[in-house]
């Protein structure tokens, strides 16, 4: 199957355009915010360093272990095969551990490092470094990485290289045919579609790190923690919920969902919190 493989040169194109999009835009917003409102760069530094923290580092190994034990090279056990034979609640804990971790995240940054910095603008300071840093390495290195496979197909190398993957590691090679498969017919809706999602993801995640700053301003307002924590776990998820074919969502659907659940957060944290504080604190 993959000795005829090919990818167009189309579709190499695309390719380098979204790896230069999910690098340069990220730190592009990043700079021109900054230099707008004069905000120190560290604190998008510090959204982008709590992101890898506690997305990274923290929730997707604890995550691995009780929920995808194999995706680590460890033997299944009795938590994560009932968790596979009940895909709603397998969904449910996928949704809640980036829920939970990545707005955890934000409030220890608020309540330590970042809490002398009560100006309004560091919760969208903190909310770019934490969103851009998530493109820049989930899509960007993704790209990367498709620019490489893409290159091995129109090479032949590809197939050498499945053959290893099928010797040493065959439960991997059913993701190698898909990236393939993918590459092959990749196209510019597939690159508006990621676009879209992230975009929307974006603005969710400033959402939240408002509503999160603002739980850690006023005690009366920490309710917005846990409320981060119920819309971050909803919308992963109804992600979840379509990977493990609990409901079947086209990819422009599903992006519609990811708008809704973004555009609302944003705004309605933009405007209820960000835009009535006009005073700012120094």
């Amino acid at each position: 199957m993959t000795e005829n493989a090919h990818v167009e040169t189309i579709s190499f194109i695309w390719l380098i355009v979204g790896t230069v999009l999910w690098v340069a835009v990220p730190v592009a917003v990043a700079i021109i915010w900054k230099v707008k409102k004069k905000e120190p760069f560290t604190t998008i530094l510090i959204g982008a360093a709590t992101f890898l923290l506690f997305a990274l580092i923290l929730e997707k190994p604890i995550q691995n272990v009780l929920a995808f034990p194999t995706a680590m090279g460890l033997p299944d056990h009795a938590v994560s095969r009932f968790l596979s034979a009940n895909p709603i609640l397998l969904a449910l804990v996928s949704g809640l551990f980036p829920g939970v971790f990545e707005e955890t995240g934000r409030l220890v940054a608020f309540k330590t490092i970042l809490r002398k910095r009560k100006n309004r603008e560091t919760s969208i300071s903190y909310g770019i470094g934490h969103g851009g840093f998530e493109v820049i390495l989930i899509l960007g290195m993704t790209y990367i990485q498709y620019l490489a496979y893409a290159v091995m197909i129109n090479t032949g190398i590809i197939g050498t290289v499945m053959d290893q993957v099928a010797s040493l590691a065959p439960e991997q090679l059913g993701s190698v045919e898909s990236v393939v498969n993918l590459l092959t017919g990749f196209s510019f809706a597939d690159l508006g579609i990621a676009f879209v999602e992230r975009i929307f993801a974006v603005l969710f995640h400033i959402g939240a790190s408002i509503l999160v700053f603002y739980a850690c301003r006023n005690k009366k307002s920490f309710w917005l923690y846990p409320f981060a924590i119920l819309l971050h776990t909803a919308v992963d998820f109804i992600g979840a919920l379509s990977i493990f074919n609990v409901i079947h969502l086209s990819p422009w659907v599903f992006e519609g969902i990811i708008a809704v659940f973004g555009l609302l957060t944003f705004l309605g944290a933009y405007f209820l919190l960000y835009k009535k504080d006009i005073k700012k604190v120094d």
